[in-house]
């Protein structure tokens, strides 16, 4: 069961068909068995290109009324093909950017879920210990952030796949790290180490607010494409930085030592490993005094 917390505390729980099947999927020897052609970058692929198809229009109605999503929340459009619809854009003030640019906002809708990175860069992520350096495949760079947070923000399939610059700031190259494309759901995470074994892309944003925070873009299953924006060295707090191709996906930032500090029901809900549902452009964490 997946928990998950809006911010005024309300906690659901989630025992979805999806999340059945994935636990069963990844919880037997058989279904790790199926799994191996799945998670490959050619199965991906191949599913992209489909879902890029004309014919793949056809499943949009039928997804938007099987999740419930409020289409109000976006830009009327007639969509050609379902990865067209997956990567829809949201309507003009559907989304609020928090006017105080000292608050630390989401970058996108989520369910988000705060760590500690200890001294030596390790960093457990539900049930699985990670450290910053299998994560970026850089020991020098993840010393950077010993002490700081790891802040996850989880997509679902229904979620808005845009993403958003928290801060102003400088840019750095993006690193892309090739992998497989493991789902981001919970339950893969109990059997793998999915975050770093999964197809990703970071960069570097040395912030106005926020000391430098590493952005990273982490792939899942069938979701192929991590399309960021042309880079550019000079950036904006809500300006658009990238999108998701179809599927779940996951959205992770580093921040330093004492450079920002979670909002306290984020970090309440993250240490009894709840969920907290936020949206783009909503505080999430602050600069300490």
């Amino acid at each position: 069961m997946i928990y998950t917390s809006d911010r005024n505390g309300r906690i659901t729980g989630n025992d979805s068909l999806q999340d059945r099947f994935l636990t069963r999927l990844y919880g037997s020897r058989t279904g790790r068995f199926l799994l191996k052609p799945l998670v490959s970058p050619a199965v991906s692929c191949f599913m992209g290109k489909i879902l890029d198809s004309r014919i793949s229009a056809g499943i949009v109605p039928a997804f938007i009324k099987n999740t419930g999503i409020d289409m109000r929340d976006y830009e009327p459009a007639e969509y050609i093909s379902y990865n067209d619809f997956f990567t829809r854009k949201i309507r003009e003030g559907a989304r609020v950017l928090n006017p105080d640019t000292e608050a630390f906002v989401s970058p996108c809708d989520s369910r988000l879920s705060v760590y500690p990175i200890d001294q030596h860069s390790a960093v457990k992520i539900k049930h699985t210990a990670y450290t910053a350096e299998s994560l970026l495949r850089n020991k020098v760079l993840a010393e950077r952030f010993e002490g700081g947070y790891l802040w996850l923000y989880r997509l679902c399939v229904d979620d808005y796949h845009r993403y958003i610059y928290i801060d102003d700031g400088e840019e750095s190259r993006h690193i892309r790290i090739p992998g497989v494309l493991h789902t981001v759901n919970p339950v893969a995470n109990d059997v793998y180490p999915i975050y770093k074994e999964n197809t990703r892309e970071y960069s570097l944003l040395r912030s106005r607010h926020f000391g430098t925070v590493l952005m990273m873009e982490v792939g899942a299953l069938m979701v192929g494409k991590i399309e960021n924006h042309s880079e550019s060295s000079s950036v904006k707090r809500g300006q658009e930085k990238g999108n998701f191709a179809f599927g779940g996906s996951t959205i992770i930032l580093m921040t330093q030592k004492d450079k920002v500090l979670p909002d306290q029901d984020i970090l309440k809900n993250s240490r009894r490993g709840i969920e907290t549902r936020v949206h783009l452009g909503e505080k999430t964490g602050y600069c300490p005094q």
